[in-house]
């Protein structure tokens, strides 16, 4: 198995991985990005988000995609959007070593805290994240607003 930094080639891979999380999160029709999308906003002159692979015989078989975002406590972080391994190779030991590259990247960048999300009922999720240190959070909520949500504020509360 080989961890790598993600290239513009990787992309169709790399959203089929996406969307096999959307699936597995019972989200199957949630993705809307495109490998167009992938590659222009990762491999842009400012890119977005940057992304790790991991290879098996010339085959991407799991992902960790993160970007920067800035604490104002702690300064900069990593916030890992996704970590998916092929329900194939779970247990191989690729979601450790894509995790593990995750922890040297944010050593190396010398930020201060690595956030990500996971799902309450994702229990094997969340005794790996523990198992390896880390806090999973119960006292914080997501909030999102979604585009529907936007545009509804945009046109109706800011008149």
């Amino acid at each position: 198995m080989i961890i790598r930094k993600g290239n513009p080639e990787d992309m169709k891979a790399v959203l089929g991985l996406i969307q096999e999380l959307a699936v597995f999160e019972k989200e199957p029709d949630a993705v809307l990005v495109t490998e167009e999308d992938l590659i222009r906003d990762g491999f842009g002159p400012v890119p977005l988000f940057y992304v790790f692979v991991a290879e098996v015989e010339k085959e991407i078989v799991g992902i960790a995609l993160y970007y920067y975002r800035f604490s104002t406590w702690k300064g900069k972080t990593i916030h890992l959007e996704d970590l998916v391994v092929k329900e194939t190779m779970r247990g191989t030991g690729a979601g450790y070593a894509l995790y593990s590259e995750i922890i040297k990247q944010a050593k190396k960048d010398k930020v201060r805290r690595i956030d990500w999300n996971v799902l309450d009922w994702n229990t094997t999720a969340i005794n790996f994240y523990e198992k390896s240190g880390a806090k999973v959070l119960d006292e914080w909520r997501v909030a999102q607003m979604d585009e529907a949500a936007i545009n509804y504020f945009v046109e109706n509360k800011l008149k």
